[in-house]
């Protein structure tokens, strides 16, 4: 036998049994013996586009379907399935439209790729009538036809139809749309916003077949426009079909009780995934991860990833942002440096996860790591790793890395307006802050929620109660935007800086949802620091009603009663707490020196250097009296004499830390604290004989400057100081004047 005849019997044998090709090369190869040996025949030539097409090959496709006086049904459909599948849309449907034409009538293996076309042109109008074409040929009995429009339906459901984008509208029985054509009919679409569930629900109830893709179709539909109930109801009739749900009916239903945070059911839908093998799919394993973790059970999170045998990104990814969504930052990052090791490739949804444990702890070195890893990686144009690069820079003190960033981005969303806001604002900037916020405005960029918590948090910080009150009323009036708790705070916190007391106190009570205790302890601290303590007791009685629990509420009460030297009411505030078995979490502090993390509770001596520590403490106090700093012993609130007073400050596990940074760090070094009980976060570091600090809080925050110690003394004594979080925490600053560091406090609340 010949070469030659060899080769056409190969070409032969492929041609009938087309699926046996396995590769690209293979199929190019049989093309190539096909125009060597081959005769001129419509069916063949039909049969090797159809093979191009199963591997994409866009161009062989065409050169075969040109060459084709009068394409049959098998060269159309593989050609528009090629079309459809390289991205090539609008030429899908043309082709569509032009086989119409010829009066070729398609068969159902066609309609799912002219409906993904349709999908993907965002043209609502034409699917549906795609949909009146799969009727009208009665073709919607086919099963693949009917989840192709179920998944069209599902898409569009969620989809801002026409929002902007250009879109092309046609009959499916008119001819190729010209170019002052292209947005006719559907152009009119732009004011509707999100289809309705009844077709999606009526296709279903039509179909004389489901399988589990089309239950699973619906479900995965409703479930992501929110939709939850019906997308239960719908877990309920799949049931009742006899339609045993897979990995994929799991993984649709487990953000709806994630939402809810439903645990017990997520554990059903667990328990389920074990019996029946899923728990091992990676895509089971990170709904799952993710459904504990919004139900703040980070433990069964951790156990769910520590349990799969393979890892993809999506489950290390889910497991990273479940720990820092939880605030256990130092596991979050522990992981990420796992997943760097096991050579998984970080996406942008890594560092968005990874970045706020970095702005939370204030590591600004290995924030500064991440953001050369994202510049390295092409990344650094990625909008929301940019707006996470913002505020990490400004939590970690460094509000010119923060703008800079910010004036690199291309475009800016509201996240990137709102983490530059917010970190001007934390930092004491309000009126940079308020520009940035009518800038933004200008710009087109409406506000929101958030956004206006930075407003008011900038407001409160520099005092401005009537601006404060202006954007107040101008959230809900000028952009439909209800007050919430956290607005209800700030402008609580506001007043109550600005020592408008009774003001705060009928401003929460004319709230128009229930004040928590947390806001009510937003004014009982500022009773504490105006020493108005007759409106604390009304205050106190309200936060114990909604929140019997709040150990800050008796804590500060009883500190009152002891500045005031009403011993026994204090003693008596203690005994209660006692009885109720509400204790107060003990002052503790870290500082990581040389890789290691040291820990300190306040008054404990158990740390192996303590005698240095408290002669380095006992220095300094001594150096610094003798400059007319007088340390503020108010904040201990104990029956004992004011010379004792004077050295329990040395106990408070912030100082304890300070010194032990100190002595254990060359002069030079930054020293990072971090506290467990707010206290403020505080940016000191010393310029020449000058005292530079930032100090920054939870709601408070003011940069100043000191020449001498007799100012510093003079403001620490002052009793009309009112933003501060501590008096006490001057005292530790007072240290911070003779050391050559830079030194951070933060607290984690």
């Amino acid at each position: 036998m010949t070469s030659n005849s060899t080769a056409k019997t190969l070409v032969k044998t492929f041609l009938r049994t087309p699926h046996s090709l396995k590769t690209k090369f293979q199929a190019k190869q049989l093309l190539a013996q096909f125009l060597k040996t081959q005769p001129y025949s419509p069916s063949s030539t039909s049969i090797l586009i159809s093979v191009y097409s199963n591997f994409n090959l866009l161009h062989p496709s065409l050169f075969l379907f040109n060459s084709l006086n009068s394409p049959p049904l098998l060269a159309w459909k593989s050609i528009i399935k090629c079309y459809a599948n390289s991205g090539h849309f609008l030429n899908s449907l043309t082709c569509f439209v032009q086989m119409r034409s010829f009066g070729i009538y398609p068969d159902p293996n066609m309609f799912p790729f002219v409906l993904k076309a349709c999908v993907f042109l965002k043209n609502l109008r034409l699917g549906e009538s795609i949909h009146g074409c799969i009727i009208r040929l009665g073709l919607d009995f086919d099963l693949f036809t009917g989840n192709a429009l179920l998944n069209m339906y599902a898409k569009f459901q969620s989809l801002q139809l026409n929002g902007g984008h250009k879109v092309f509208a046609f009959n499916v029985f008119d001819g190729m749309p010209k170019s002052d054509e292209l947005c006719g009919t559907s152009a009119q679409e732009k004011g509707a916003s999100i289809i309705q569930l009844d077709r999606m629900t009526k296709v279903l109830e039509m179909m004389p077949k489901r399988d589990v893709v089309s239950w699973n179709t619906v479900i995965a539909g409703n479930a992501q426009n929110g939709m939850y109930e019906e997308a239960l109801r719908m877990v309920r009739e799949m049931a009742s079909a006899n339609m045993k749900p897979d990995s994929f009916t799991l993984s649709s239903v487990l953000p709806i009780f994630a939402e809810y945070v439903d645990v017990i059911k997520g554990k059903e839908i667990h328990g389920y995934a074990i019996r029946h093998w899923f728990d091992s799919d990676c895509y089971i394993a990170s709904s799952l991860i993710d459904m504990y973790a919004n139900c703040a059970r980070i433990k069964d999170s951790c156990s769910v990833f520590n349990l799969l045998s393979k890892r993809d990104d999506i489950s290390w990814n889910s497991i990273i942002a479940a720990c820092v969504q939880n605030g256990v930052f130092d596991e979050g990052l522990k992981l990420f440096r796992q997943m760097l090791t096991a050579d998984v490739k970080p996406r942008d949804v890594s560092f968005s996860s990874i970045m706020p444990a970095c702005a939370y702890l204030t590591t600004l070195h290995l924030g500064k790591q991440l953001h050369g890893y994202i510049i390295r990686g092409g990344f650094n144009d990625n909008m929301f790793i940019a707006s996470s690069l913002v505020d990490m820079y400004a939590k970690c003190g460094n509000i010119k890395a923060a703008r800079w960033i910010f004036n690199q981005m291309e475009h800016h969303d509201m996240v990137s307006w709102t983490a530059i806001i917010m970190g001007y604002a934390l930092h004491g900037h309000a009126h940079d802050a308020l520009l940035l916020f009518k800038q933004m405005e200008m710009d087109g960029v409406k506000p929101n929620y958030v956004s206006y918590i930075a407003v008011f948090t900038a407001c409160s910080h520099a005092g401005l109660t009537e601006e404060a009150w202006r954007y107040f009323n101008s959230m809900s009036r000028n952009h439909g935007i209800k007050p919430g708790l956290e607005h209800y705070a700030a402008m609580a916190d506001l007043l109550g800086r600005a020592g408008k007391l009774e003001e705060a106190y009928e401003f929460i009570g004319s709230m128009h949802i229930a004040p928590t205790g947390s806001i009510w302890s937003t004014l009982l601290s500022a009773c504490r620091v105006h020493k108005n303590l007759e409106l604390a007791e009304k205050v106190a009685n309200e936060i114990f009603k909604v929140d019997p629990e709040n150990v800050g509420a008796y804590v500060l009460m009883s500190n009152m009663y002891a500045a005031a030297r009403r011993w026994k009411d204090a003693a008596k505030m203690r005994i209660f707490m006692k009885k109720k078995g509400i204790r107060k979490e003990p002052a503790c502090s870290w500082i990581e020196v040389k890789n290691r993390v040291h820990t300190f509770i306040s008054g404990d001596k158990s740390h192996p250097l303590y005698d240095r520590i408290f002669e380095a403490l006992k220095d300094l106090l001594e150096q610094i009296e003798r400059e007319g700093y007088i340390p503020d012993t108010n904040e201990d609130f104990h029956d004992v004499d004011e010379e004792q007073k004077k050295y329990m400050i040395f106990s408070h596990s912030e100082r304890l830390a300070l010194a032990f940074g100190i002595i254990s760090t060359p002069a030079g070094t930054t020293i990072r604290i971090t506290k467990n009980i707010r206290m403020g976060s505080v940016h000191a570091e010393i310029i020449g004989n000058r005292l530079k600090l930032k100090m920054m809080s939870r709601s408070k925050a003011i940069v100043a400057r000191w020449p001498t110690m007799q100012q510093l003394a003079q403001m620490a004594n002052s009793p009309n100081v009112t933003y501060w979080a501590d008096n006490h925490l001057l005292n530790c600053l007072a240290y911070c004047r003779y050391v050559d560091h830079h030194v951070i406090i933060r607290t984690i609340m």
